[in-house]
């Protein structure tokens, strides 16, 4: 997939906390080119960093991954929002972007990409015309979801009117999970309502997300489904292209998905594409959970030995020591995720050390506020204000959209260039 237009807009304004000193706004080239480093306080702290090294990798590896089981990678962007993550997942081969919601596939356009699955419904009038709006471009290849004939109904009617076509996958979901038909009569009753506007709607394959279940054998009873409906529409001739389309995969169970689509993936009228988002970054939390679980029972990864890494990380300064115990750390709310665990000290370091130090594995963050972090260690540790600490943490998605610009670092902690995001 063709993707220059990346940067029309090229570098673009950054401003705000986590940048050098000296001036309020920078370029984004300025950044790649000023050679900021964290540990010297030439970067206002709390900051966002993403380490080039460990994203190169987890590039590569899921590339590979992807490869061994003859399936294609649409990561879901909704993690990152940021263009410049986006060009690196698809220079890396992905088949195209993954998104939610129409303001994120307007977004994505804007900064040159061309081929969109948005794992979601389309449903209200104006998200329809955001959408209607950017097929107007015939170099944009986009499709989403729906699971109601109401949906399809409303679709056709709003599309027919615009003289387009709109391609759809039909969700398939699980009794109390979230969106997707619960049974073939539901898919019938979908399936049938889009036929009646054959010149405005295409039914183009089937999608699913098994992140709403938690174990594997449900997991794995519900990709069955999934394949039996896309080769019941196939056989039934109600599937609008000669090439459909398959997908499932979030970032917790795409081993799972692959070995189940494997199979289908070998057939050359079938496009297979997974999704997971986090898989970029990781974590060191539920991802990381994730990993060990997959490395455990995966044959392909445990080929791969090494599994992801960590790339996004947070440093902030101690700027109190109130009481024996306890430090307070100029991090808080809206700098990190905190609906998944709370982020994990991994570095300690302090001015004329050599590099940063592993941090003891008893420091723990016992709450956090909106500007501040309650460090629990114990009485006579030594930590003094102005120590910087290096955190992990659980959950990406969540930490991405607190901050409108991340800094990119080597593994000496120099700023190498920064990415933008868009939420």
């Amino acid at each position: 997939m063709p993707h220059e237009n990346f940067f029309q807009t090229p570098g673009g304004e950054l401003a705000g906390k986590g940048l050098g000193a000296g001036q309020a706004v920078f370029d984004a080239g300025e950044v790649a080119a000023a050679g900021w480093r964290i540990l010297e306080g030439e970067v206002s702290l709390p900051v966002a960093v993403l380490r080039d090294s460990a994203l190169a990798h987890n590039l590569d590896w899921m590339r590979r991954f992807m490869a061994a089981y003859g399936v294609e990678l649409a990561p879901h962007g909704k993690t990152t929002m940021s263009p410049e993550l986006f060009a690196m997942q698809l220079d890396a081969g992905a088949w195209g972007i993954t998104l939610a919601t129409a303001p994120q596939v307007h977004d994505a356009y804007r900064h040159g990409v061309r081929r969109v699955l948005m794992a979601n419904q389309l449903v209200d009038r104006a998200n329809m015309a955001i959408i209607s709006g950017l097929l107007a471009d015939p170099e944009f290849e986009f499709c989403c979801l729906v699971d109601s004939a109401a949906n399809a109904q409303a679709l056709g009617t709003f599309f027919a009117g615009r003289g387009q076509r709109l391609r759809l996958l039909l969700e398939i979901g699980v009794a109390g999970g979230r969106t997707g038909v619960r049974d073939q009569a539901q898919a019938r009753e979908v399936t049938q309502a889009i036929a009646r506007w054959p010149q405005s709607l295409a039914l183009v394959g089937v999608e699913t997300y098994e992140g709403v279940l938690k174990d594997e054998a449900g997991i794995r009873a519900l990709l069955r489904r999934t394949v039996a409906t896309l080769q019941a529409l196939r056989e039934n001739g109600a599937l609008a292209e000669p090439v459909s389309l398959l997908s499932g995969a979030g970032s917790a169970w795409y081993d799972v998905v692959a070995e189940e689509f494997a199979e289908t993936a070998k057939d050359p009228g079938v496009r297979v594409l997974l999704r997971p988002g986090c898989y970029l970054t990781h974590d060191a939390g539920a991802y990381r959970e994730a990993d060990a679980r997959i490395h455990a029972a995966n044959p392909v990864a445990r080929s791969m030995a090494e599994g992801l890494r960590p790339a996004l990380q947070l440093w902030a300064c101690v700027q109190s020591r109130p009481e024996p115990g306890r430090a307070i750390v100029g991090l808080g709310k809206r700098d990190a995720a905190f609906d998944a665990g709370l982020p994990l000290p991994a570095l300690h370091y302090r001015a004329g050390d050599d590099a940063p130090r592993d941090a003891p594995a008893h420091w723990r963050l016992g709450a956090m506020m909106d500007q501040h972090a309650f460090l629990e260690l114990a009485g006579d540790d030594d930590l003094q204000v102005g120590d910087l600490l290096c955190f992990d943490i659980s959950h990406p998605c969540l930490t991405f959209d607190k901050w409108r610009h991340l800094l990119r670092v080597d593994d000496a902690w120099r700023v190498t260039g920064a990415v933008r995001t868009f939420f």
